[in-house]
């Protein structure tokens, strides 16, 4: 048991420190190559801050182990709401001014909605992965499309203007991308190995280690942002984070797990933590 929880503290260590480092490195070279600051935001940030959970379900399904990143998606959207918006709100209430987000919010309800009717017949296929990934790429191109036509005096156009890395050299961007994926991929491995042996040794289902266990580490990236924000008054990039990191979770992640690895839902899904997510998120 001390093995595994020490894999698995290395792991979300690793995935810490690698997160922020490719978005550091992914933002800086969209910034280098011309991109707007809010485009960016939108989709290189939203989707980079999301690569730990993506990292995980790879690793996860590839190991036939995909509960854990299904459990690792659910639990990481009651997460972000709960505790990384519920911490954030208690340090610093946050102003709900831009209207940007508010356009972003019926596109986080509406992939929700997505992924619990492709959960109703207790069983992920690789057709549904497919659909969830096609639903990513339509996400994408409306959040870029989004970017493009919201106005210049939007408040968190200038959140992401602020947060984007400057005077970072194209090269250098690349490396820190390389060495962030590096780390993200080694971490996820640790991770998922960890939580796997924990989940054996205390004969529970791989979901519930993915929503306990994972699902907490995997959105400590989320956390460190939305506070960092909040404190600095980028009210916008605090919540739009969050948003953003939901909407990649549940059509990245679970897509990416059933693509590789379909699998029927333990019963547990469809009768409790599903419903946990939906309720947060319509709160």
């Amino acid at each position: 048991m001390l093995g595994n929880i020490l894999l698995v503290i290395a792991g979300l260590a690793l995935l810490t420190w690698g997160a922020d480092r490719f978005v550091h490195g992914a933002a800086a070279a969209a910034r280098n190559m011309g991109v707007a600051p809010l485009l960016i935001g939108l989709t290189v940030v939203a989707f980079a801050t999301s690569a730990p959970e993506i990292l995980v379900a790879i690793v996860a399904a590839s190991m036939h182990q995909p509960g854990l990143a299904i459990g690792n998606a659910i639990g990481s959207n009651i997460v972000n709401v709960g505790l990384v918006l519920g911490l954030t709100a208690l340090i610093c209430p946050i102003k709900m001014e831009s209207a940007t987000l508010r356009n972003e919010m019926p596109a986080l309800l509406a992939v929700t909605l997505l992924t619990v009717s492709l959960f109703l017949d207790s069983y992920l296929s690789r057709i549904d992965g497919i659909v969830m990934l096609t639903g990513l790429v339509i996400v994408m191109l409306w959040l870029a499309r989004l970017g493009m036509r919201s106005a210049a005096n939007d408040p968190i156009t200038a959140d992401y203007d602020a947060e984007i890395p400057r005077d970072v050299t194209m090269p250098m961007a690349i490396f820190w991308l390389v060495v962030g994926l590096a780390m993200l991929l080694i971490g996820a491995e640790l991770l998922v190995n960890g939580a796997t042996g924990i989940a054996r040794l205390l004969d529970v289902s791989d979901v519930v280690i993915g929503i306990i266990v994972v699902a907490f580490g995997t959105s400590l990236p989320e956390l460190a942002v939305s506070l960092a924000s909040a404190l600095k008054g980028e009210y916008g990039l605090a919540i739009g984070n969050i948003v953003g990191s939901n909407i990649f979770n549940l059509l990245a992640v679970i897509g990416v797990a059933a693509t590789i690895a379909p699998s029927p839902l333990p019963p547990s899904v469809l009768s409790l933590h599903i419903f946990v997510m939906v309720a947060f998120t319509l709160v």
